[in-house]
């Protein structure tokens, strides 16, 4: 950003990435709390074949924990929300959608609206949904579950270092 920048207001994007086909399907909403989450999950549960269970790996925003949000989980049994462990995003693959759109779409971008915000966000995804790649894992579980062991070792050892600090 220059010195110069002036944000012309902002929006939420809840996103979902299906990891089989590499779509997304979302929604641009003006806040960020359980009502508009609850929305986005209702979006989800129509676009998704009733036959499925939807599978959602979220982040550990308070908004998905809503008391709200539990007693809807618990009237629609097909809908799972699973959290990965905290500092853990990489898990989450819709994060690698949002760090794509963010930096070929967002952050050079000059939105005089929130309106032309969410315009760049939609054909953005429509351009994306047009010729979507499926997610595929080039590490085998055993190189990632080695990797989040050392990780946890490395962090232990710091934790430890600055309690004796």
């Amino acid at each position: 950003m220059t010195h110069d920048y002036k944000r012309n207001g902002t929006t939420t994007l809840f996103a979902a990435l299906n990891t089989l086909d590499g779509t997304v399907i979302s929604a641009t909403m003006p806040r960020h709390r359980h009502d508009e989450w609850l929305k986005f999950l209702k979006r989800l549960e129509r676009n998704t074949l009733k036959r499925l269970d939807l599978h959602i790996i979220c982040d550990n925003y308070a908004t998905h924990k809503h008391p709200a949000v539990k007693a809807c989980l618990e009237k629609h049994p097909r809908v799972h929300i699973h959290f990965p462990p905290t500092s853990s995003s990489w898990l989450n693959m819709v994060e690698r959608f949002f760090r794509d759109i963010t930096e070929n779409r967002i952050r050079r971008g000059i939105f005089r609206s929130v309106p032309e915000l969410e315009e760049a966000i939609r054909a953005y995804i429509a351009k994306h949904n047009a010729a979507p790649k499926p997610l595929v894992w080039t590490a085998s579980a055993n190189d990632i579950l080695a990797k989040v062991s050392r990780a946890r070792k490395a962090l232990a050892a710091i934790r430890t270092v600055s309690a004796k600090g």
